[in-house]
Formats: C-alpha cells, sequence, structure tokens
C-alpha cells in the first residue's frame, strides 16, 4: 500500500501530466539519433512514424513545429563517407546535401496525408536581434494560419561560432518560446533524466518530474550523446529552464519509437516532464 505522501505525489504528478492533453502549439525536436542509423543512412521506419503522429495532431486542429537535427549526419550518409568531417567547411558542406535529403523526405511523407511542409533555417543571431525575431514569429504565425506545418533546423552551411545556437535543444526551447508554445518534446537516445548516469549504474532510477532545475537536478546531468548527435543532458537541461520560464512545460522521452509522443500528449508517465513557471493566461499578458 502506498503511504499517503507518496499516494500525494503520484496523483499531482498524473494531475501535471493529464493537462498536456491540451497542449494546442507543441514543438517537437528530434536528434539525429532518431532519424538516422549508425551508418547515417535515414531511419525511414522512425521518420515514416514521426511524421505519422505530427499530421495526426494537425488534424485535431494542434500546431506543431518539428525542430529536426540530422543535415550533417545523413549528408554524410549521401555521400557515403566513413566518419562525420572534422573541419567547419567539410561539416558545412555535408549540411547543404543532408538538409536538401531531409527536406525532400519530410515534404514527401507529409504529402502523403495531405499536408504541406515549410522550412525554416536559423541561426542564434536572428533570434537575438529585436526586428529578426519579431519577423520569424510573423513567419510562424503565417505558416500557421495556412495550415502549413514549420520545419525547422540551425542553419548549418553557413552557421560559425559566433551565431550558432550549439545544438537544436536550445534552438527549440527558443523556438518554443517564441511561439509560445504550450509543450516542447525532446526526443533522443535516453528514456529521460536519470538520478545518475544508467548507461554506468543498470540501477539508475529515472525522475519522473521536474518542478525546478536545481542544481541538485543539474548534478544529475553528466555524459554527451551519440556520435550521431552533440547533445547531452546538461544542453537538454538548459533547454528546460529556457522552455519553463517562458511558460512551456517540457518532457524529455526516448524517440527510438516516435509515437511516444501520442503516450506524452496523454498523460502518460513516459520520459521526463519539466514542470512551467507560468501558465497559459500570464504568458499571453506578458
Amino acid at each position: 500500500m502506498l503511504k499517503p505522501n507518496q499516494y500525494e505525489k503520484d496523483m499531482h504528478a498524473g494531475n501535471i501530466r493529464s493537462r498536456l492533453h491540451n497542449a494546442d502549439r507543441i514543438v517537437i525536436k528530434v536528434g539525429s539519433s532518431t532519424i538516422t542509423y549508425n551508418n547515417a543512412k535515414p531511419n525511414l521506419t522512425n521518420i515514416s512514424r514521426l511524421v505519422r503522429v505530427i499530421a495526426d495532431l494537425t488534424n485535431q486542429g494542434k500546431k506543431v513545429v518539428l525542430v529536426t537535427s540530422g543535415a550533417i549526419a545523413i549528408g554524410i550518409g549521401r555521400l557515403d563517407l566513413v566518419k562525420k568531417p572534422d573541419t567547419v567547411r567539410e561539416k558545412q558542406a555535408m549540411a547543404t546535401v543532408g538538409q536538401c535529403e531531409l527536406m525532400n523526405i519530410y515534404s514527401r511523407l507529409f504529402s502523403e496525408y495531405g499536408h504541406i511542409v515549410g522550412q525554416m533555417l536559423l541561426t542564434r543571431d536572428v533570434t537575438e536581434n529585436d526586428i529578426r525575431r519579431h519577423n520569424v514569429t510573423n513567419t510562424f504565425e503565417s505558416l500557421f494560419h495556412k495550415g502549413i506545418i514549420p520545419i525547422v533546423n540551425e542553419n548549418d552551411s553557413v552557421a560559425v561560432e559566433e551565431i550558432k545556437f550549439g545544438e537544436n535543444d536550445t534552438l527549440s526551447a527558443i523556438v518554443a518560446k517564441l511561439i509560445k508554445a504550450d509543450l516542447l518534446i525532446l526526443l533522443s537516445d535516453i528514456e529521460g533524466l536519470y538520478e545518475t548516469d544508467p548507461r554506468k549504474n543498470p540501477n539508475a532510477k529515472m525522475i519522473s518530474i521536474v518542478e525546478e532545475v536545481t542544481d541538485d537536478i543539474q548534478a544529475c546531468a553528466a555524459g554527451a550523446g551519440t556520435e550521431r548527435g552533440i547533445g547531452g543532458m546538461v544542453t537538454k537541461l538548459y533547454a528546460g529552464k529556457i522552455a519553463t520560464f517562458a511558460g512551456t512545460d517540457m518532457v524529455i522521452a526516448n524517440g527510438e519509437d516516435p509515437s511516444i509522443i501520442i503516450d506524452i500528449i496523454n498523460g502518460k508517465d513516459v520520459g521526463t516532464l519539466f514542470v512551467s513557471r507560468k501558465r497559459k493566461g500570464e504568458r499571453e499578458n506578458e
């Protein structure tokens, strides 16, 4: 039998997760490990599942933005390179090839469900400049109004250190803030935030809900991403701070099967939920 305090915690967690079903504006970020294989070829099964879920959410009237990594990885796979390039100019060249391949795949698959997609390539300087940021926000609103699904990536083909977000976890949180999203979902190669590194400790316990990113929570973050991605848990916690302070709930979950998005929105206890620090009414009054 559950202790009263544990019962109250579980009820509290269930109430918070249940509200995700009402999320109207949703940002979904997928890492390279979700949409590519180890050989850098596109994982068409996962991409198809992802597209199907987003198309269905859009059919429900929800406004969904897809933030996708994978341009460099798919460029590498398209050119059958043995390993990831070392120099910036080579990576940028791979991004030009991979971005075309990636958007072609997304556009073709979404069209099978009757949806049109629009590509947005961003760099940090765009979101930090008032006029450019306003223009980006207007573009999102125009796409939503016309029923077009925005697909966002960092502009890796031209970005240099001074204007890079660094990884798409941060970019997705900034996009969530720009569109005043209700929910941000980060799909990666990990199930969520653990108390210790599960790759080193098989008995590590996953944290279901984080109501504030404290020093103790940050101490749980360690390690880096896979060879196909660069985002580790540290970057996801940083994204969590941006999103939750802007009024967006955020969930970190395993993207091995993108259908998990439906479980998240239906309030199931999957992944780690970071609770927003504001409510929708407060955001709208800003």
